[in-house]
């Protein structure tokens, strides 16, 4: 109930944006190849923002 209330860290931000990134390439690969390429490019400069911001 309180989680309602709740802002997202940007680390939850930017786990959403790779998990949206992610199925948005799975269903691209069926129909445009090249821009299934693009979106996991996308998805894995955001993987590496997440891997920074959890080292850090």
């Amino acid at each position: 109930m309180f989680k309602l209330f709740k802002k997202k860290t940007e680390l939850e931000k930017l786990q959403d944006q790779y998990q949206k990134l992610m199925k948005e390439a799975f269903e691209l690969s069926k129909i445009d190849r090249s821009a299934s390429d693009d979106k996991y490019a996308l998805a894995d400069e955001v993987q590496k923002r997440i891997g920074q911001l959890t080292n850090a």
